[in-house]
């Protein structure tokens, strides 16, 4: 196999890392943003002020596990349709050229 056909190959690769990353930095902001509604919920005067800002850091983290592993699901999904139209196209013969055909028409 050439060097390109290899680096063609590794794309799938590329897809599944890049999910890597983006599902890092989704699950870094959303416990950012649980620590925001933590805070509040320490700050809060009430008992239900403070129920509700836990509730919201709760709900924080658990949306952004489910959103990061659709993220991962996709990207895995993305990466080995790839893989696969990229081994059926290697598999296949490459198309026939048309010139001859014009020729014989002119």
């Amino acid at each position: 196999m050439s060097a390109s056909i290899m680096a063609e190959a590794d794309l799938d690769a590329v897809i599944r890392q890049t999910a890597r990353v983006q599902t890092k930095a989704v699950m870094a902001a959303a416990k950012k943003r649980q620590a925001v509604w933590a805070a509040r919920a320490a700050k809060a005067k009430d008992k239900e002020a403070k129920a509700r800002f836990r509730f919201l850091a709760k709900s924080t983290m658990e949306n952004a596990s489910a959103t990061a592993k659709r993220l991962q699901n996709s990207a895995e999904n993305a990466a080995d349709a790839y893989a696969r139209a990229m081994k059926k196209a290697m598999e296949e013969p490459p198309p026939a050229k048309k010139t001859a055909k014009k020729k014989a028409d002119a």
